[in-house]
């Protein structure tokens, strides 16, 4: 009960049974003595009721709390409780029919609208499935940052979840890297199973690994779900990594492990104004992202001059910035020795024959993205090159976020990147830039144009 008390039990479980667990937890906090009042005669502690208890449900659609909400009205339909305790245990809420203030009712992302509520108990379920395009973080800080300000009353949440996918930064995630977890101030629970991907065709390690991760859950079928890893081949390994063994684990379809991405990072010898570099440009108006990345010739080191994304809850009307666009361009062929530029002329086809006038028709040119075979072969260089460690970044996380955002799409000329959903908020404009910025570095080399600007610059 001290761990509860410290505000975040999560727990990531498989065959817990977990929704029955969020159940039980819901009413006893509504109904049961589950605050501390005093110690008794023998030194034991005494529990005492919530005066008002508010019980919120939180999910990132309604429909999803419906289990939950199924699982309550189960246990208290009928029951002793629900004529002690006097409930109206309706479909979408539970209180009490004398008026007297309380209830379980479910809450979906909607953040500004629940903010400033004031819950005494808040379930958060799934919460690998939070992630930023049905806005899972912002509604998970909305829920904490509401429960934080009445902690002292007594206040406390919990999360369940799946093993997470890195690459989504999801509320899992972020609650798991929290320092609140790695301190000891967060109590998380997990079982995770041992095996190592090389050996999920193995009968023995499979077993062995089930019977590790679903720890106490006895009544899962062990022996099915071994015949299931071991010859059901339409599932992704990564799936059965993630909900089978309970091991973080990334996408199949994902264009660049983070793992891969991470071992590019170089953290030493900066850019700096001066430097000789290609720029990457990929445009948008309204929807997608605009950004402009930049690559040093001399050592393919990344990095993000700027990008500008739609902010959460913008106008209808919202559009970027374009005058901004234009000044950072400027800036950076001010600020750096430009071997060469590849754009992508959509929505800013004119501005990028403006830039061609101003800055050199030898230095800044159109790269169609939607003509496959060339962004193929593009986007091939740039995955051997972070693959032979050809290539580095400065750990930009917005850089960071959206390489790994971008899935694979096959085309008959090879494969390409994009977003996992065409309507998806996961944007990837930022690698769209990488990987043209690095294609402009390889063909400034193939011109010459490293050896000669750096003729140019002896003696500065």
């Amino acid at each position: 009960m001290d761990l509860l008390s410290r505000n975040a039990p999560t727990s990531e479980r498989l065959g817990l049974s977990k929704t029955p667990l969020l159940a039980a937890l819901a009413i006893v906090e509504f109904l049961g003595p589950c605050r501390f009042s005093h110690l008794d005669a023998f030194g034991l502690p005494v529990g005492k009721s919530v005066p008002l208890p508010v019980v919120q449900i939180g999910a990132t659609a309604l429909d999803q709390t419906d289990q939950t909400l199924d699982m309550i009205r189960g246990m208290l339909s009928e029951s002793p409780a629900e004529a002690e305790y006097g409930l109206d245990i309706g479909k979408s809420i539970v209180q009490f029919k004398s008026g007297k203030p309380g209830s379980i009712k479910p809450k979906a992302t909607a953040g500004r609208t629940n903010e400033g509520n004031r819950p005494t108990f808040a379930l958060m379920d799934e919460v690998h499935h939070w992630v930023s395009s049905n806005g899972g973080p912002d509604f998970y800080q909305t829920i904490k940052r509401n429960i934080e300000k009445t902690t002292k009353a007594g206040s406390r949440w919990v999360c369940t979840t799946n093993a997470y996918n890195p690459n989504e930064d999801s509320v899992a995630q972020i609650i798991h890297e929290s320092d609140m977890v790695t301190q000891g101030y967060w109590l998380y629970d997990c079982l995770e199973g041992s095996i190592d991907v090389e050996d999920i065709r193995d009968e023995a390690s499979v077993r062995a690994s089930l019977v590790e991760a679903y720890g106490d859950a006895t009544w899962a079928d062990i022996d099915g779900l071994t015949r299931t890893i071991l010859y059901d081949r339409t599932t992704p390994d990564s799936t059965y990594c993630r909900f089978f063994f309970n091991q973080i684990a990334e996408s199949s379809d994902g264009w660049m492990s983070k793992s891969e991405w991470d071992a590019c990072f170089d953290e030493d010898d900066p850019i700096t104004p001066g430097d000789q570099i290609a720029l990457g440009f990929d445009g948008s108006v309204r929807g997608d992202s605009t950004g402009l990345v930049g690559i040093r010739m001399r050592d393919a080191k990344l990095f993000v001059l700027d990008v500008w994304e739609r902010p959460e809850n913008a106008p209808d009307d919202w559009e970027v910035d374009v005058l901004a666009v234009e000044a950072a361009v400027n800036r950076a062929f001010a600020d750096y020795r430009v071997a060469w530029m590849y754009a992508d002329p959509p929505y800013f086809q004119e501005a990028i024959g403006r830039w061609s006038i101003e800055h050199g028709d030898d230095t800044v040119f159109e790269f169609w993205t939607n003509k496959p075979t060339r962004m193929v072969q593009a986007v091939e260089r740039f995955r051997t090159a972070t693959m032979v460690g050809d290539l580095k970044h400065n750990g930009d996380t917005r850089l960071t976020r959206h390489v790994l955002n971008a899935v694979t799409r096959e085309v008959p000329q090879g494969v390409l990147i994009q977003k996992d959903s065409p309507r998806s908020k996961r944007k990837i404009d930022l690698a769209v830039c990488a990987v043209l910025c690095l294609e402009a570095r390889a063909d400034a080399i193939a011109d010459g144009r490293m050896q000669i600007r750096r003729s140019r610059v002896v003696g500065w």
